[in-house]
């Protein structure tokens, strides 16, 4: 252990945060012990792996994020708890006064083994207030970068330079996984792998329009947005396919997972002072990265999950129109089927000016990137408006896929996801069924049309990523707020809280003997299942989440059993039609009287001895 206590650079985790401006000369290649190491779930289905660490220095330790393209050091068994490792490229980063440090590229030094913990460090106290926030990334190689300067000057480009740039005038390029909301001075080079139609809204008399686009390297994915004068500005820039220099100012912001497919924790927003640059160099990014599932096992996919899918074209359908009842607005859908090897086919619904100009043949190989798993008739799937479609693309999955269709996958007969059975729904309130009644019985399915029904399960899930939201603290009023600094602000209500109050709008996964089922759960519901306010909850998952309390409180709400009043509606989300399962109302089971309902019961059967 001697060994490894000289190892470690002791204050370099301080220097990093507090002391930017000595850390190369002090502590050119930090090294750190890894005292914890955390899988945490992907926020989507198909993205990758990420890992939590907390790094000590002996006199403190810090929250750590693992970069995705140095997850193969826990793949490969090296990184464990215990382990010495040096720091060879990193970002440090603060955000709402917390100090997180990114992990791009790190070195286990495996001769120093795994170790208790060594010495008893301490949380990384804050810089002194009248000090401004460091942004500091250290790399060893040229793509990440070096130490990045204070800026000389201000930018004072233009937010759109005409023709192509060479990567020479960029000389310290920003990864994607690398961007956070204290990254001030960065240029990213990225690809354009879908662009979004022009969007109009109208809200509170204010109206105004936006487009997205995806961007790719190598290191990762994000969505950028353009509103107003930047969408009339960029939209034309931009073309699908191309590789473009970005540069701040662009505003880097929480992702809203809502209206994105992209793995990413964050995303863009164009600022009117962004640069934007073609780049001469269109050949040495990837072109679009997927994560395929396969048809058959959409079963296990979780409902509105996002996902990547190829198949080989069966069936178009022709165009077809449906009106939103919220905005009596019209949407153009066109279904599609597609198999794969798999042996199954799934239905794909595709919208607006895709479905419209889909003119593709049947048997053609088709990708989709971010479509949207729904349990519609079982399982189908919906392209996102965020998401694309390429067809007969040159990967290796096409060309496997046309060689198992044309040798043997013409011939085939394929199984579907669709629910066996379908019978009128159910109406009372008080009427309880098992859950596969209410599956078989198709409640929910009828359009217009909303069906009740009582149900005894066990919760044996809680999906813990989007628990609660910050609401507003006025009585009466739920609406959402936003942090705009200095507090918490209601649009609805034109006023600034200092704190939200955090209401519950959770998922969970209910069983009983017959199968399982996701209900959606209010603020009441969820305040009697977890045995707290979603604002205390959030409060230890902000101030303690080193105690293990929120996981605690988690594994204290599972496992128990409730009544539910539940109704089942149809309702379209995202261009997706889907079934929604909502508690009204929920109990804990009183077994004694569960007891003398089955007695009555089985008095009814009036069975002699």
């Amino acid at each position: 252990m001697e060994n490894a206590r000289s190892a470690i650079t002791t204050g370099a985790l301080n220097a990093i945060f507090n002391d930017p401006e000595t850390l190369e000369d002090r502590f050119p290649v930090p090294v750190c012990q890894c005292v914890h190491i955390k899988t945490l779930n992907a926020s989507e289905a198909g993205a990758p792996e990420r890992f939590r660490l907390v790094l000590s220095d002996v006199d403190h330790f810090v929250q750590s994020m693992l970069g995705t393209q140095a997850n193969h050091v826990v793949h490969e068994g090296k990184l464990k708890k215990g382990s010495i490792v040096r720091l060879k490229s990193y970002q440090a980063n603060e955000v709402k006064g917390k100090k997180i440090l990114i992990i791009l590229d790190i070195e286990v030094i495996e001769s120093l083994g795994e170790l208790e913990k060594i010495g008893e460090p301490e949380a990384l106290t804050a810089r002194p207030p009248d000090a401004k926030p460091q942004n500091t990334t250290i790399a060893g190689n040229g793509f990440y970068g070096n130490k990045l300067a204070a800026p000389a000057q201000q930018h004072q480009s233009l937010p759109q330079r005409t023709g192509p740039s060479s990567s020479s005038s960029h000389a310290n390029i920003y990864p994607i996984e690398a961007l956070s909301p204290y990254a001030h001075k960065w240029t990213i080079k990225a690809r354009v792998t879908s662009k979004s139609d022009i969007k109009t809204w109208s809200r509170a008399g204010n109206e105004g329009k936006l487009f997205s686009i995806n961007l790719l390297d190598e290191s990762g994915e994000i969505k950028a947005t353009g509103f107003n004068a930047q969408c009339d500005q960029l939209y034309d820039v931009f073309q699908e396919g191309s590789v473009y220099y970005i540069s701040s100012p662009c505003r880097v912001q929480m992702a809203k997972k809502q209206f994105s497919n992209i793995p990413n924790d964050y995303e863009l927003s164009f600022d009117k002072d962004t640069v934007v640059e073609k780049c001469e160099d269109q050949d040495n990014l990837p072109q679009v990265r997927f994560n395929f599932t396969n048809i058959a096992n959409l079963q296990d996919i979780d409902k509105d999950s996002t996902i990547d899918v190829i198949g080989v074209l069966k069936d178009v359908h022709e165009v077809t129109q449906i009106t939103s009842k919220a905005s009596g607005t019209p949407y153009d859908k066109r279904e599609l089927v597609i198999v794969d090897d798999s042996g199954y086919s799934v239905r794909m619904t595709i919208w607006g000016k895709t479905a419209n100009k889909f003119d593709a043949n049947p048997e053609s190989i088709v990708a989709f990137k971010g479509a949207k798993v729904s349990d519609f008739n079982g399982r189908s799937l919906s392209l996102l408006s965020s998401g694309s479609m390429t067809l007969d693309p040159d990967i290796a999955e096409a060309h496997k896929l046309k060689g198992w269709y044309d040798s043997q996958g013409r011939g085939e007969n394929f199984a579907s996801h669709t629910n066996s059975g379908a019978g009128a729904a159910g109406g009372r309130s008080n009427e309880e069924k098992t859950i596969s009644q209410v599956k078989e019985e198709g409640l929910g399915t009828t359009e217009g049309k909303d069906d009740y029904f009582a149900l005894k399960a066990t919760i044996v899930c809680i999906k813990q990523e989007t628990i609660s939201y910050p609401a507003c603290a006025s009585e009466n009023c739920n609406k959402k707020v936003t942090d705009v600094g200095e507090g918490w602000r209601c649009e609805k209500c034109e006023v600034t809280h200092p704190a939200p109050e955090h209401r519950y709008i959770m998922t969970i996964n209910a069983s009983d003997h017959t199968g399982s089922i996701y209900l959606n759960c209010f603020d009441d519901v969820g305040r009697l299942i977890m045995g707290m306010t979603a604002s205390q909850l959030m409060d230890i998952r902000e101030n303690d989440y080193e105690s293990g309390a929120e996981q605690k409180a988690f594994d204290d709400a599972n496992c128990k059993m409730f009544n539910f009043t539940c109704r089942a509606k149809m309702d379209n989300y995202n261009d997706q039609t889907r079934i929604r399962n909502q508690v009204l109302r929920a109990s804990p089971v009183d077994f004694k009287t569960e007891a003398r309902k089955l007695t009555e019961l089985i008095k009814k059967y009036n069975i002699e001895e």
